[in-house]
Protein backbone atom coordinates (compact mmCIF):
# COMPACT_ATOMS: atom_id res chain seq x y z
CA UNK A 1 0.00 0.00 0.00
CA UNK A 2 1.30 3.50 -0.73
CA UNK A 3 2.17 5.70 1.75
CA UNK A 4 -0.40 8.05 0.49
CA UNK A 5 -3.42 5.56 0.55
CA UNK A 6 -2.23 4.28 4.14
CA UNK A 7 -2.59 8.05 5.34
CA UNK A 8 -5.77 8.30 3.73
CA UNK A 9 -6.87 5.23 5.78
CA UNK A 10 -5.99 6.67 9.29
CA UNK A 11 -7.86 9.41 8.81
CA UNK A 12 -11.08 7.70 7.47
CA UNK A 13 -10.63 5.84 10.50
CA UNK A 14 -9.85 8.73 13.23
CA UNK A 15 -12.84 9.94 11.20
CA UNK A 16 -15.10 6.67 12.37
CA UNK A 17 -14.22 6.71 15.12
CA UNK A 18 -14.65 9.80 16.23
CA UNK A 19 -18.22 10.14 14.77
CA UNK A 20 -21.44 9.89 16.72
CA UNK A 21 -23.05 6.76 17.57
CA UNK A 22 -26.67 6.34 16.02
CA UNK A 23 -29.83 7.24 17.95
CA UNK A 24 -33.21 8.31 18.04
CA UNK A 25 -34.07 11.87 17.26
CA UNK A 26 -37.67 12.70 19.24
CA UNK A 27 -39.52 15.69 18.43
CA UNK A 28 -41.46 16.22 21.89
CA UNK A 29 -44.49 18.42 21.94
CA UNK A 30 -46.23 16.95 25.22
CA UNK A 31 -45.72 15.05 28.66
CA UNK A 32 -47.29 12.21 27.49
CA UNK A 33 -44.91 12.29 24.51
CA UNK A 34 -42.30 12.26 26.61
CA UNK A 35 -43.22 9.74 29.19
CA UNK A 36 -44.23 7.12 26.12
CA UNK A 37 -40.00 7.49 24.71
CA UNK A 38 -38.82 7.63 28.07
CA UNK A 39 -40.46 4.31 28.97
CA UNK A 40 -38.94 2.72 25.83
CA UNK A 41 -35.42 3.97 25.60
CA UNK A 42 -32.42 2.37 27.11
CA UNK A 43 -30.33 5.68 27.21
CA UNK A 44 -32.16 8.51 26.57
CA UNK A 45 -31.51 12.47 27.31
CA UNK A 46 -33.11 15.84 26.93
CA UNK A 47 -31.59 18.38 24.55
CA UNK A 48 -32.91 22.09 24.57
CA UNK A 49 -29.93 24.21 22.49
CA UNK A 50 -27.90 20.95 22.08
CA UNK A 51 -24.86 23.40 22.83
CA UNK A 52 -22.86 21.21 25.06
CA UNK A 53 -24.91 17.66 24.54
CA UNK A 54 -23.93 17.76 20.58
CA UNK A 55 -20.14 18.49 21.22
CA UNK A 56 -20.22 15.60 24.18
CA UNK A 57 -21.74 12.99 21.87
CA UNK A 58 -19.22 13.77 18.74
CA UNK A 59 -16.10 13.22 20.93
CA UNK A 60 -18.40 9.74 22.15
CA UNK A 61 -18.72 11.28 25.64
CA UNK A 62 -21.79 10.67 25.86
CA UNK A 63 -23.86 8.00 24.29
CA UNK A 64 -27.39 8.54 24.14
CA UNK A 65 -29.81 5.86 22.42
CA UNK A 66 -32.50 8.50 22.01
CA UNK A 67 -32.12 12.14 22.44
CA UNK A 68 -35.80 14.43 23.14
CA UNK A 69 -35.87 17.54 21.73
CA UNK A 70 -37.75 19.27 24.00
CA UNK A 71 -38.07 23.31 22.93
CA UNK A 72 -42.01 22.80 21.83
CA UNK A 73 -43.31 21.52 25.12
CA UNK A 74 -46.01 23.73 26.59
CA UNK A 75 -44.88 26.70 28.44
CA UNK A 76 -40.97 25.89 27.85
CA UNK A 77 -40.31 29.21 26.17
CA UNK A 78 -42.61 31.46 28.18
CA UNK A 79 -41.89 34.40 30.30
CA UNK A 80 -43.74 35.41 33.04
CA UNK A 81 -43.54 37.99 35.25
CA UNK A 82 -45.14 39.05 38.75
CA UNK A 83 -45.30 41.81 41.34
CA UNK A 84 -42.72 39.58 43.51
CA UNK A 85 -41.20 37.17 41.22
CA UNK A 86 -40.19 36.21 37.63
CA UNK A 87 -40.35 32.99 35.73
CA UNK A 88 -38.15 31.76 32.99
CA UNK A 89 -39.32 28.45 30.93
CA UNK A 90 -36.46 25.94 30.78
CA UNK A 91 -36.39 26.67 26.75
CA UNK A 92 -35.96 30.38 26.95
CA UNK A 93 -32.76 31.10 25.25
CA UNK A 94 -30.26 34.24 26.14
CA UNK A 95 -31.33 35.55 23.41
CA UNK A 96 -35.01 35.66 24.57
CA UNK A 97 -33.68 37.00 27.90
CA UNK A 98 -32.08 39.79 26.17
CA UNK A 99 -34.41 41.12 24.26
CA UNK A 100 -37.51 41.21 26.95
CA UNK A 101 -38.42 44.43 27.63
CA UNK A 102 -40.23 43.49 30.65
CA UNK A 103 -37.50 41.11 32.31
CA UNK A 104 -35.60 44.27 32.04
CA UNK A 105 -37.47 46.23 33.94
CA UNK A 106 -37.40 44.50 36.73
CA UNK A 107 -33.93 42.31 37.33
CA UNK A 108 -31.48 44.65 34.01
CA UNK A 109 -28.89 42.55 35.51
CA UNK A 110 -30.57 39.09 33.88
CA UNK A 111 -30.24 40.84 30.88
CA UNK A 112 -26.50 41.78 31.25
CA UNK A 113 -25.87 38.05 32.42
CA UNK A 114 -27.41 36.62 28.94
CA UNK A 115 -25.53 39.15 26.77
CA UNK A 116 -22.43 38.01 28.05
CA UNK A 117 -22.56 34.41 27.53
CA UNK A 118 -20.71 33.11 24.01
CA UNK A 119 -21.90 35.05 20.79
CA UNK A 120 -24.74 35.63 18.79
CA UNK A 121 -24.90 32.18 17.56
CA UNK A 122 -24.85 30.66 20.88
CA UNK A 123 -27.06 32.77 22.77
CA UNK A 124 -29.84 32.22 19.89
CA UNK A 125 -29.35 28.40 20.72
CA UNK A 126 -28.44 28.10 24.40
CA UNK A 127 -31.03 27.96 27.20
CA UNK A 128 -31.20 28.73 30.75
CA UNK A 129 -32.53 24.92 31.60
CA UNK A 130 -29.87 23.13 29.41
CA UNK A 131 -26.65 25.50 30.94
CA UNK A 132 -28.06 24.93 35.02
CA UNK A 133 -28.79 20.99 33.90
CA UNK A 134 -25.34 20.81 32.92
CA UNK A 135 -24.02 23.00 36.14
CA UNK A 136 -20.48 23.83 34.50
CA UNK A 137 -18.57 25.64 36.97
CA UNK A 138 -17.69 28.43 34.82
CA UNK A 139 -21.66 29.06 33.43
CA UNK A 140 -22.67 31.84 34.46
CA UNK A 141 -26.62 31.36 35.27
CA UNK A 142 -25.79 29.29 38.93
CA UNK A 143 -25.13 32.89 40.34
CA UNK A 144 -28.04 34.32 39.43
CA UNK A 145 -30.03 31.25 40.87
CA UNK A 146 -28.31 31.53 44.14
CA UNK A 147 -28.76 35.58 44.45
CA UNK A 148 -32.19 35.50 43.73
CA UNK A 149 -33.49 33.17 45.72
CA UNK A 150 -34.78 31.15 42.55
CA UNK A 151 -36.75 27.51 42.43
CA UNK A 152 -35.88 24.88 39.76
CA UNK A 153 -39.47 23.29 38.85
CA UNK A 154 -39.18 19.99 37.25
CA UNK A 155 -41.76 17.61 35.58
CA UNK A 156 -41.43 15.87 39.17
CA UNK A 157 -40.88 19.04 41.69
CA UNK A 158 -39.72 22.05 43.11
CA UNK A 159 -35.87 22.23 43.92
CA UNK A 160 -34.25 25.56 45.59
CA UNK A 161 -31.40 26.76 44.10
CA UNK A 162 -29.29 26.15 47.06
CA UNK A 163 -29.98 22.56 46.57
CA UNK A 164 -29.80 22.06 43.06
CA UNK A 165 -26.35 22.44 42.47
CA UNK A 166 -24.58 19.81 43.55
CA UNK A 167 -20.97 20.48 42.28
CA UNK A 168 -18.92 20.28 38.88
CA UNK A 169 -21.48 18.99 36.43
CA UNK A 170 -23.31 17.58 39.22
CA UNK A 171 -27.20 18.89 40.19
CA UNK A 172 -30.08 16.98 42.24
CA UNK A 173 -31.81 15.90 39.04
CA UNK A 174 -32.46 12.20 39.13
CA UNK A 175 -32.44 10.10 35.93
CA UNK A 176 -35.51 11.31 33.58
CA UNK A 177 -36.25 14.55 35.24
CA UNK A 178 -36.93 17.35 33.02
CA UNK A 179 -36.60 21.20 33.96
CA UNK A 180 -39.60 22.92 32.96
CA UNK A 181 -39.12 26.51 34.56
CA UNK A 182 -36.90 28.47 37.20
CA UNK A 183 -39.12 30.92 38.89
CA UNK A 184 -36.64 34.22 40.60
CA UNK A 185 -37.08 36.92 43.22
CA UNK A 186 -37.50 40.43 41.89
CA UNK A 187 -34.39 42.45 43.46
CA UNK A 188 -34.87 45.82 44.47
CA UNK A 189 -31.45 46.56 42.64
CA UNK A 190 -29.32 43.82 40.79
CA UNK A 191 -25.83 43.70 39.08
CA UNK A 192 -23.92 41.44 37.05
CA UNK A 193 -20.03 41.37 37.02
CA UNK A 194 -17.52 39.22 35.26
CA UNK A 195 -14.21 38.52 34.33
CA UNK A 196 -14.34 36.32 30.73
CA UNK A 197 -11.66 34.05 29.38
CA UNK A 198 -10.50 36.08 26.56
CA UNK A 199 -10.82 32.45 24.16
CA UNK A 200 -14.06 31.84 24.84
CA UNK A 201 -15.95 34.00 27.04
CA UNK A 202 -16.84 31.66 29.97
CA UNK A 203 -16.35 33.54 33.37
CA UNK A 204 -12.90 33.54 35.32
CA UNK A 205 -14.69 34.99 37.66
CA UNK A 206 -18.66 36.42 38.05
CA UNK A 207 -20.45 38.37 40.63
CA UNK A 208 -23.80 38.35 40.96
CA UNK A 209 -25.25 40.98 43.64
CA UNK A 210 -28.62 41.12 44.44
CA UNK A 211 -30.17 43.69 46.86
CA UNK A 212 -33.30 42.05 48.37
CA UNK A 213 -36.17 44.28 50.77
CA UNK A 214 -34.31 43.02 53.77
CA UNK A 215 -30.89 41.35 52.76
CA UNK A 216 -28.28 41.42 50.30
CA UNK A 217 -27.37 38.07 48.59
CA UNK A 218 -23.79 37.69 46.89
CA UNK A 219 -23.10 34.85 44.44
CA UNK A 220 -19.40 33.59 42.81
CA UNK A 221 -19.35 31.34 39.82
CA UNK A 222 -16.30 30.63 37.69
CA UNK A 223 -13.38 30.63 40.71
CA UNK A 224 -15.12 27.59 42.87
CA UNK A 225 -12.71 24.26 42.57
CA UNK A 226 -16.38 22.88 43.60
CA UNK A 227 -18.56 25.73 41.59
CA UNK A 228 -21.21 28.25 42.80
CA UNK A 229 -20.58 29.45 46.18
CA UNK A 230 -22.15 32.75 48.07
CA UNK A 231 -19.80 35.10 49.89
CA UNK A 232 -21.74 35.03 53.40
CA UNK A 233 -18.98 37.36 55.00
CA UNK A 234 -19.33 39.67 52.34
CA UNK A 235 -23.46 39.38 52.41
CA UNK A 236 -23.26 40.57 56.14
CA UNK A 237 -21.23 43.44 55.78
CA UNK A 238 -23.39 45.02 52.84
CA UNK A 239 -26.43 44.36 55.38
CA UNK A 240 -24.73 46.90 57.46
CA UNK A 241 -22.70 48.94 55.41
CA UNK A 242 -23.36 48.80 51.40
CA UNK A 243 -20.06 50.50 50.46
CA UNK A 244 -16.98 49.75 48.26
CA UNK A 245 -14.90 49.61 51.61
CA UNK A 246 -16.06 46.47 53.14
CA UNK A 247 -14.50 44.41 50.44
CA UNK A 248 -10.42 45.60 50.72
CA UNK A 249 -10.65 43.07 53.53
CA UNK A 250 -12.73 40.55 52.52
CA UNK A 251 -11.54 36.87 53.63
CA UNK A 252 -11.23 34.20 51.18
CA UNK A 253 -9.17 31.67 52.85
CA UNK A 254 -11.73 29.43 53.81
CA UNK A 255 -13.08 28.95 49.38
CA UNK A 256 -11.45 26.29 47.67
CA UNK A 257 -10.50 28.33 44.68
CA UNK A 258 -9.74 27.57 41.30
CA UNK A 259 -6.14 27.47 40.56
CA UNK A 260 -5.01 26.38 36.72
CA UNK A 261 -2.70 27.70 33.56
CA UNK A 262 -4.72 31.10 33.34
CA UNK A 263 -4.24 32.14 37.09
CA UNK A 264 -3.18 31.33 40.77
CA UNK A 265 -5.25 31.20 43.48
CA UNK A 266 -4.11 34.93 44.63
CA UNK A 267 -5.14 36.03 41.04
CA UNK A 268 -8.84 35.12 40.97
CA UNK A 269 -8.96 36.16 45.17
CA UNK A 270 -8.40 39.67 43.21
CA UNK A 271 -10.73 39.25 40.37
CA UNK A 272 -13.22 38.32 43.03
CA UNK A 273 -12.83 41.43 45.11
CA UNK A 274 -12.54 43.52 41.56
CA UNK A 275 -15.67 42.21 40.36
CA UNK A 276 -17.59 42.65 43.54
CA UNK A 277 -16.54 46.16 43.78
CA UNK A 278 -17.79 46.72 40.73
CA UNK A 279 -20.79 44.93 41.27
CA UNK A 280 -21.74 46.94 44.16
CA UNK A 281 -21.17 50.51 42.70
CA UNK A 282 -23.92 49.57 39.72
CA UNK A 283 -26.57 48.81 42.96
CA UNK A 284 -25.61 51.84 44.37
CA UNK A 285 -26.24 53.50 40.88
CA UNK A 286 -29.48 51.73 40.46
CA UNK A 287 -31.48 53.05 43.55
Amino acid sequence: MSRSKAESLRNLQTRSDSAMRPFQFHKITSHAAKSRVLNDAVAPTFMAGGLTLVPRMRAREEAPTDVLDVTDMPGMRDIEITEMRFRLGAAVTHTDVVESVDLSKVCPAMITLAATIGDRHIQNRGTIGGSIARNDPASDYPAALIALNAIVETDARSIAAADFFEGPFKTALEDGELITAVSFDIPTASAYVKFPYPANGYAMVGIFLARHQHSVAVAVNGAGRHGVFRLNQLEQRLNENFTLDVVSDLDLSSFDILEDRHGPRAYRENLIRVMAQRAIAQCATDL
